[in-house]
């Protein structure tokens, strides 16, 4: 009851968009052929992708062109779709292993400033990760957040390219100053 007391203030604050949007996040078939359409075609992508999905290039939400967004906010739906569940699992395993291998390069630095740079780009990776799967599949609304390395879009991607490079220059300092092994 004072969660909602207190956020009726900011949410007069919202813009309209932003205001439907979060209407759209709680309830996506209340206006499923505008606000909702994203999210329910996500879900439907990654739902028909079954156990080894619709093979690559023939998934019919992405050829059709259902899923909006299909080449960046929502490219997780079409690995989903066109790899299925095990497509998916791979994905998330090598996501899980570069965040795993940032935070042991980030704890190895050599000085605090290397070690709090690798963090952040762990947390900038993860964060993007996180919001981007979360709201494919309807768990965090939706915000146009890109998939690092595989939504299509150069600056990101450069970006992200830069930053674990960052990254495994800290790795190499670090092996040269004494640890063996990362």
């Amino acid at each position: 009851l004072v969660m909602g007391v207190i956020a009726v203030p900011f949410w007069q604050r919202l813009a309209p968009y932003q205001q439907n949007r979060l209407l759209a996040f709680l309830n996506p078939h209340e206006d499923p052929r505008a606000t909702g359409w994203h999210v329910i075609q996500s879900k439907i992508a990654i739902g028909s992708g079954g156990f080894l999905g619709q093979g690559f290039t023939h998934g019919p939400q992405k050829r059709l062109a259902f899923l909006p967004a299909q080449f960046t906010d929502f490219i997780f739906s079409v690995v989903g779709e066109e790899l299925g569940f095990l497509g998916v699992l791979v994905a998330l395993a090598l996501f899980g292993a570069l965040i795993f291998i940032l935070i042991r390069i980030a704890r190895r630095a050599t000085d605090p400033y290397s070690s709090l740079c690798v963090f952040g780009v762990t947390g900038m990776l993860f964060t993007h990760i996180l919001e981007n799967i979360g709201m494919t599949v309807n768990l965090l609304p939706i915000t146009g957040i890109p998939l690092p390395f595989f939504s299509y879009g150069g600056s990101f991607l450069l970006a992200c390219f830069m930053a674990v490079g960052i990254s495994l220059r800290v790795a190499w300092e670090s092996r040269q100053s004494g640890y063996a092994e990362l």
